[in-house]
């Protein structure tokens, strides 16, 4: 009878070369590799892992070697060239703990408050700073830029920018409503107005004295008071230059997430600065004292400045109530009924308003973008 004997499969004994970084020097040194059976370790000169230690780490270069390191050990790493030893580590797909997992959560949590610091306090401060000794050539000159940018972003075909409203019976009767505000001034506004040919219902103000009509604002209203009452109301902005605080602080808002991320340059600055100005989400200080301005100069140009409030009454039906974030800033804080009832408080006791525009005038100014258009 012939007798069988099995012997057990044992797996070669592992033998190669690699290339390792200890953790503490910039240059990898090639070492030589052997497993210690025994002791269930890897070793080499100056390394000692146990086996049930080592982890895979992946290669996301080349895709092309073998990446090891030992599990309490964050810094060190071992190259292969070759996956043989792989089949001999028993935990190298589990993940490594985290080290120092307090110190980690100090430095992030620092890292935020740094960020938010820079965001909410050093950005507005400088954007501040600056705005007061921008030149205005500079400043007429960023504003200029701005419109040629929202003109073209609020293009659906993409073919050409908005079209500014230029029909010239329309533009006379929004000189007299601009004459009729600015005359009270002293010194007189230096302003450029637009009508945009737009559905929106809104008006805005730009850096440099760009103040900004949609051509959906000028269809809701009833009278030619509410126009001047809006365009009151955007002087206001443009004597105390929110817009060009707003700009430089979107502008420098999105240039420190650009640095932490990496994909905030070039056109996604200006989208993002396009955006915010058409919202014009001013402060509550400075809504309510473009407000107050637009209630004295209304009255200094012998017109109510409950206008004011009709015109946020009607903007309020179109919104269903006090929603925010709609009508750009007529609707950002204060309340808008707040904002109403302050401007119907600040109609004197028998006061008597002076005729804006005729009626022949007013149905031009509303008809201002069926006439001539720019480009």
């Amino acid at each position: 009878m012939s007798t069988v004997l099995k012997v057990s499969a044992r797996p070669p004994v592992f033998r190669g070369e690699g290339l390792f970084y200890d953790g503490k020097h910039a240059e990898a040194r090639p070492i030589d590799l052997s497993i210690n059976e025994k002791r269930g370790v890897l070793l080499g000169e100056g390394l000692d892992w146990p086996l049930d230690k080592i982890r895979l780490v992946p290669d996301v270069a080349g895709k092309d070697l073998v990446i090891l390191r030992h599990r309490d050990d964050p810094a060190a790493r071992l190259i292969l060239t070759d996956e043989a030893l792989l089949t001999r580590l028993p935990e190298k797909d589990r993940s490594a703990p985290v080290a120092r997992r307090g110190r980690l959560a100090a430095w992030a949590l620092g890292a935020i408050a740094s960020v938010a610091l820079i965001l909410f306090v050093l950005v507005p401060l400088m954007a501040d700073q600056l705005a007061e000794h921008l030149p205005p050539e500079g400043e007429k000159a960023l504003g200029e830029v701005t419109l040629k940018q929202i003109r073209e972003a609020l293009d659906d075909s993409g073919l050409q920018p908005i079209a500014f409203c230029t029909g010239p019976q329309g533009e006379r009767a929004l000189r007299r409503i601009e004459d009729r505000l600015t005359t009270q001034m002293d010194p007189p506004a230096d302003l450029t107005i637009h009508v945009l040919d737009h559905d929106m219902v809104n008006a805005f103000a730009l850096p440099g004295g760009h103040v900004v009509f949609f051509r959906g604002l000028i269809d809701e209203a009833e009278t030619p008071e509410e126009i001047a009452a809006v365009m009151a109301h955007e002087i206001g902005h443009v004597i105390s230059r929110d817009p060009t605080r707003h700009a430089l602080r979107s502008a420098g808002s999105i240039g420190v997430l650009g640095l932490i991320f990496g994909d905030f340059a070039g056109g996604a600055i200006v989208l993002f600065v396009t955006e915010q100005l058409i919202e014009a989400q001013y402060s509550q200080g400075a809504e309510a004292e473009a407000d107050v301005f637009a209630h004295d100069l209304m009255q200094r140009a012998d017109l109510s400045p409950a206008a004011l409030a009709v015109m946020f009454e009607r903007f309020r039906t179109l919104a269903g109530g006090d929603a925010e974030g709609f009508i750009g800033h007529f609707l950002s804080h204060p309340r808008l009924g707040d904002r109403i009832a302050a401007a119907r408080e600040a109609v004197p006791e028998g006061f008597q308003p002076r005729p804006l525009l005729d009626p022949g005038e007013w149905r031009a100014l509303q008809g201002i973008c069926e006439g001539e258009q720019a480009f």
